[in-house]
């Protein structure tokens, strides 16, 4: 057996599988838990379950009150279906934009591929959160603009991945013979090269969302993101934050719903990667 197949034996793979399947199983249950949020709510997310601000969990309030005594169970299960849609959404227009201008580049070439490389030069050179926060309070702040900005942000960075992946492509015997054949750009980037690079985008999708989520929750953190009486993670976790002191979980539980899901996101990445590169050994 080769050091390669010793690195990856099937004692070895189990923890890596238990990994994949734990984040999928986590990314599932989120994803259900957006999707079928209106009937999981116990209670309305703006209404006033208690009197009392940041109560004890109860049998009403299962994970206690916010600070204005509304459920926060339904408050975190509301914000998840508003996080991981807003954030998809901006990874999907992030993937659209940059993904079909990277390979339209690599195919295209010349002053088109020098002149969209230059200003995606100057876009990442550009402090993401700064870019966000100008934008947000010059524009107005809604759902809207901020998957917009969120997707226009991080098109930048999956430019750069697309159009390496598509340059890599674009030089191989098929590409030519197809040029020969005297196929034109649209074809000869979604018939040929995208079908060969889409595992690579399909990763780049799941950290690039998990990048989303964070900005977007930075954003409402410091009061530009999503608008009360609504809030995503992060908002939950700004309009909490007192009951740190008056000793309440209460901003903990959005936290971790946002870490959970980024955390899941990346070790999805990593796990799947491993059984490329075990398929590949395999095949050798």
């Amino acid at each position: 057996m080769s050091a390669a197949n010793e690195a990856l034996s099937p004692p070895a793979r189990g923890p890596r599988n238990a990994l994949f399947a734990v984040a999928a199983g986590v990314l599932v249950a989120w994803a259900l838990i957006a999707v079928l949020a209106p009937l999981l709510v116990p209670h309305d997310p703006t209404d006033f379950v208690s009197d009392d601000p940041f109560a004890a969990p109860s049998r009403i309030a299962w994970l206690g009150t916010d600070y204005l005594g509304r459920d926060l169970f339904s408050r975190l299960i509301a914000g998840a279906r508003i996080s991981l849609f807003m954030a998809f959404l901006a990874t999907l227009l992030a993937h659209l934009l940059g993904g079909t201008l990277g390979l339209m580049a690599a195919v295209r070439g010349g002053l088109f591929d020098a002149a969209v490389s230059r200003i995606v030069d100057i876009a990442l050179s550009l402090p993401k959160i700064i870019v966000g926060l100008v934008v947000v309070a010059a524009i107005g702040t809604s759902m809207t603009v901020l998957v917009i900005v969120a997707g226009l942000v991080y098109a930048a960075g999956v430019f750069r991945i697309a159009r390496a992946l598509g340059a890599d492509v674009a030089v191989m015997d098929f590409i030519r013979a197809a040029r020969a054949r005297g196929e034109g750009a649209a074809w000869l980037i979604f018939g040929e090269i995208l079908p060969n690079i889409i595992m690579p985008l399909a990763a780049d999708f799941a950290i690039r969302m998990s990048f989303a989520i964070l900005f977007m929750s930075s954003l409402s953190f410091i009061g530009l993101g999503v608008q009360p009486p609504r809030a995503d993670w992060g908002g939950l976790v700004r309009e909490n934050l007192s009951a740190l002191s008056a000793g309440s979980w209460a901003p903990i539980f959005p936290a971790l719903a946002i870490a959970s899901v980024a955390i899941a996101l990346n070790l999805l990445v990593d796990a799947i990667g491993d059984r490329r590169q075990l398929a590949r050994i395999r095949d050798e």
